[in-house]
């Protein structure tokens, strides 16, 4: 939180003090004087009545010190408080402190005594840098979150920054959030306050369940339990979901985190089913379909009706393109039409291909294991393509299918032996999530 030591109309007063020294000020019938910082000043009132006949009008200069005493200006000098930025993508720690108002004297000190820090070669765009500055912009600490639960702490001592990298026991909050969708689903979850990581993660645990491009409704709404960690007060970084209901259309979709025995772990329903299917409904984060699958399409190239056997995304070049499901790379190049090509090949008879990129991701190679929502590639506008987009394909046994309309195999669910301890942790959860809802509705009504 900022504290300013004083008020935005001392500072205005204060900033045009070198104007008001010599005010003059017509007045016509009465003087009275009211303290403002201790300087007398005069005002003046008329009677609008046509009896009291010719009033006498006098002009008076008298001298107004607006000035800021000399103990309420050091003691703002001498105030400090805590600023705070999240870092960006392509952030330097350089930029960051230009955001935090620290002085350029104190920025250069601080960037040649970190020079060889590690943390700060980890700026991670979503995390928190604290500061603690003066009013002048003097560096007096500052705080940063990294790695693997680990502290950056600069503390300013004699002038001098003192710089320490340690680990760091943290303390967990549960969190529970309501939210409906008007426009979009960020839209909705930044109004709710939920941290961006968190929408990311509710798209994934039901990105076989609900396809967030085409099925999204206004008055669709969501309710979230989730954690994060914090260190003296302040949050070190954003946990996971823990329980989640998705209504959307009208049907309601419940998820819940379980951790088994042996570590496996995973998001089910309350009745232990398990919400990972083997593939995602699209490749892409948040985007818009341009082209569906269909027998008959006018192609914009060849000027020709057509079949079209996939669906187009259409996104920015360099959006990242994710793998749908965990396969081997059966192709990786150029391919007529398609441009910049990729094939998967998965279990059985599955095969996906990823179309128009405009490069693949490093180190991306013909028979390489790839995992369910690794980045394969990025998009772009090769081959036979009027803008960038993806053109993804579904294949079984090698024919192209409509991934909307083909049911997918799913992972197994909660083992027999591990029933009754998933009921156990996940009851407590769910009584959250059905507080939570309720305390919602009733909000909306």
């Amino acid at each position: 939180m900022l504290y300013t030591p004083i008020s935005s109309k001392q500072r205005i007063l204060a900033q045009k003090s070198s104007k008001l020294t010599k005010k003059s000020i017509r007045w016509l019938v009465a003087l009275s004087s009211i303290p403002l910082f201790g300087i007398v000043t005069a005002f003046g009132i008329a009677p609008n009545s046509p009896s009291f006949g010719e009033i006498p009008v006098e002009e008076i200069v008298l001298d107004l010190d607006l000035s800021i005493p000399d103990a309420l200006a050091e003691a703002q000098s001498n105030q400090s408080f805590w600023r705070q930025e999240s870092i960006r993508r392509g952030d330097t720690i350089a930029a960051i402190l230009n955001r935090l108002d620290v002085s350029s004297e104190d920025s250069t000190y601080f960037l040649q005594a970190a020079r060889d820090s590690r943390a700060m070669r980890q700026l991670r765009p979503g995390k928190t840098v604290y500061a603690q500055t003066t009013a002048e912009g003097e560096l007096l600490s500052l705080r940063y979150f990294f790695g693997n639960e680990e502290l950056f702490l600069m503390e300013k001592t004699d002038d001098a920054f003192k710089m320490t990298e340690q680990p760091i026991e943290l303390d967990a909050q549960i969190h529970m959030k309501s939210g409906v969708i008007n426009s979009s689903l960020f839209g909705a979850t930044d109004n709710a306050g939920i941290p961006n990581n968190i929408a990311m993660q509710l798209t994934e645990i039901f990105a076989s369940e609900i396809d967030f491009y085409r099925d999204l409704r206004q008055g669709d709404r969501f309710t979230i339990v989730y954690e994060t960690f914090s260190n003296d007060g302040r949050r070190a970084k954003t946990g996971r979901v823990l329980a989640v209901e998705f209504v959307n259309k009208g049907k309601s979709h419940q998820a819940i985190y379980f951790k088994s025995y042996n570590g496996a772990e995973g998001y089910y329903t309350p009745e232990g089913e398990s919400l990972r299917k083997a593939f995602w409904l699209s490749p892409l984060a948040f985007t818009r379909v341009s082209s569906g699958f269909t027998n008959r399409r006018f192609h914009p190239i060849l000027k020709e009706w057509r079949a079209h056997r996939g669906i187009d995304y259409a996104a920015p070049t360099g959006t990242p393109v994710k793998a749908t499901a965990s396969g081997i790379v059966a192709f990786s190049g150029s391919q007529r039409g398609y441009g910049n090509l990729i094939v998967l090949k998965h279990n059985g008879k599955y095969e996906t291909a990823y179309g128009h990129l405009s490069r693949f991701a490093a180190g991306l190679s013909k028979g390489k294991r790839v995992n369910q929502g690794d980045v394969i590639g990025y998009v772009g506008s090769t081959g036979m393509a009027t803008g960038p987009h993806l053109h993804y394909e579904l294949r079984v046994d090698g024919v192209q299918r409509d991934p909307t309309k083909v049911v997918l195999p799913t992972a197994p669910p909660i083992a027999k032996r591990d029933l009754n301890t998933f009921k156990d942790e996940t009851h407590a959860l769910l009584t959250r999530l059905n507080i939570m809802r309720s305390i919602h509705l009733a909000a909306i009504e």
